[in-house]
């Protein structure tokens, strides 16, 4: 039966799409239902490359994205949880891990996906618990996959049958190149190398895609795949650039390498699969390990290298750090004078969570010249917040109208709030920390872990607050408030953990203990301020009582 090229182009789109989004669907369940767990457990297994590789194998598995947890390896590395030969050896692991999902996910387990579909959709629907609710958000994902991929290997049935089609992919198959290059673009514009392989591989199973083409495609889907982390990182740490860019080196010069092997015939593929689209999978699979068993030793070598090639760019907006988003011209126009004012605030958030990241690598070796730079920060940022109240107080509406009265009140606490907490880090924590270097303290092992954790947890928050200022999501807002009472209690469960040690009578937490606690009390303050951004909206939608989330 005929099909016209309008409805194969149709069909074939919305079946790439609905995998493209099923895949995401699955990360962002993963991301808030075991986002905490699984950072804390991605930062914790670095004590040597080969557990490094293993976590970041594990993290891309369950997130279903290396790009995921580039970006995670980036914050630690930036914050300076870890060294960059760790992050080299994460982000190996999870080009890895990325590959097994594609492998898993085109598992044909049939009767699988109505399950899934089933129970996913029953628990979220039923549930009222966040993580519950996830959990089903992850199994309408996975089904969906599936689906997906379904729809794809009917959509491209007509395929085997057009002289038309048949020429494009011979065209494609006689200049592998261009088709490497053409999955490259894919790959990178939808934010999935796990989807533009699953997308190749099945259109190759079907016959629709020869296999020179098939394998090249998914070749250039790992470039594709490591340029989506150097363009999220354009303006992160160099440390985290350098270890993004060597990625992207060696991924896309191995993948250039076996691409020429393959059509020198170097490559015995027939050994890697009954059918062209097993044997893509297959080639993608043993490409990443590989890569990962011959980088791995070498991890130290080519960070080296890679700070040598990668220096650190003079920041061409230091001239520039006076310059304000608050417009006087607007103020007789509110919703473009709070526009200006949120812009304000949120680059004053970004300049904390920069201070938040940078403070931890202080109690492990102090130095003097990054807390004289945060605490620069510190008055840019108590002086932005006098220019937002005062600009605030000068925004005029219509006679009578009390939103904007209400507005600017909220919007100044916001200011007062991030002073506040900018002084915990740049005064309290950066005080605490030269304590310690003065008094030549150490932390106990257990101790130094857990105020760690607890840093990460609340630079989570920071980061959220952030989000939740530039979008006014109500979601967002209500899980950030909701943090606020977990992280209360996980400060009092450390409190606890602390108190116990001084019970046991060990040195290093009595010698430490007033710093210790004080440093808890600062982070737990910290998080409060962010977590006051997202009061607003929820009083907007009656979802606060006293101070509280109902139902909460």
């Amino acid at each position: 039966m005929e099909t016209s090229p309008i409805l194969f182009i149709l069909n074939m789109a919305g079946a790439a799409a609905l995998l493209i989004w099923a895949v995401r669907l699955v990360r962002t369940g993963f991301e808030r239902a075991f986002g905490g767990q699984l950072r804390l457990w991605l930062r914790r297994s670095t004590s040597n490359r080969v557990a490094a590789a293993a976590s970041g194998a594990g993290a891309a598995v369950l997130l279903q994205s290396s790009t995921a947890v580039a970006m995670l390896m980036a914050g630690f590395v930036s914050a300076g949880a870890i060294g960059s030969m760790a992050g080299m050896a994460i982000v190996l692991g999870a080009d890895l891990g990325s590959a097994v999902v594609a492998l898993i996910l085109n598992s044909r387990l049939e009767g699988i996906t109505p399950i899934l579909l089933l129970g996913g959709v029953l628990i979220f629907l039923r549930s009222s618990r966040r993580r519950l609710r996830q959990i089903g958000r992850i199994m309408i994902g996975l089904a969906l996959v599936f689906l997906s991929l379904d729809l794809i290997r009917a959509a491209s049935l007509p395929l085997v049958d057009s002289a038309g089609a048949r020429g494009v992919m011979l065209y494609l198959a006689n200049d592998p190149i261009s088709a490497f290059l053409l999955a490259a673009a894919f790959a990178w514009l939808v934010h999935s190398s796990v989807a533009a392989v699953l997308l190749f591989a099945t259109l190759a199973a079907q016959g629709a895609l020869p296999p020179v083409a098939a394998f090249a495609m998914v070749l250039g889907a790992n470039l594709g795949g490591a340029m989506i982390a150097v363009l999220l990182t354009l303006k992160s740490d160099v440390a985290v650039r350098r270890v993004i860019w060597a990625n992207l080196v060696l991924r896309g010069g191995g993948a250039v390498l076996v691409l020429w092997a393959i059509v020198a015939g170097q490559i015995p593929v027939t050994l890697l699969g009954a059918d062209a689209g097993a044997q893509a999978l297959h080639l993608h699979l043993l490409f990443n390990a590989v890569l990962l068993a011959v980088c791995l030793p070498l991890v130290g070598p080519i960070t080296r290298m890679t700070s040598v090639l990668v220096q650190d760019a003079p920041n061409p907006h230091a001239a520039d750090l006076a310059r304000t988003a608050l417009d006087p011209t607007v103020q007789d126009q509110p919703s473009r004078a709070y526009a200006c004012a949120v812009r304000e605030l949120v680059d004053m958030g970004s300049r904390i969570e920069t201070m938040t990241r940078q403070v931890i690598p202080l109690f492990e070796s102090f130095d003097d010249v990054a807390a004289q730079k945060m605490q620069d920060a510190l008055e840019r940022v108590e002086s932005r917040s006098l220019e937002v109240r005062i600009y605030l107080a000068k925004v005029r509406g219509r006679e009578g109208d009390e939103d904007i009265g209400t507005r600017a009140f909220e919007l100044s606490a916001i200011a007062m709030n991030l002073e506040a907490g900018a002084d915990m880090i740049a005064r309290k924590a950066v005080e605490l920390a030269r304590r310690k270097s003065l008094e030549n303290l150490n932390f106990s092992a257990d101790g130094w872990r857990e105020l760690q954790d607890f840093h990460d947890v609340v630079l989570r928050n920071v980061q959220q607050g952030i989000a939740v200022l530039m979008s006014e999501d109500v979601g967002l807002a209500r899980e950030l408030v909701q943090e606020k009472e977990k992280v209360r209690n996980i400060a009092r469960d450390l409190q606890s953990r602390h108190l116990e040690r001084l019970r046991q009578g060990l040195a290093e937490s009595i010698e430490t203990s007033a710093i210790h606690l004080e440093l808890l009390r600062a982070f737990k303050s910290l998080n409060t301020s962010f977590a006051m951004i997202g009061y607003p909206l929820l009083t907007k939608r009656g979802e606060l009582l006293d101070s509280r989330l109902t139902g909460a």
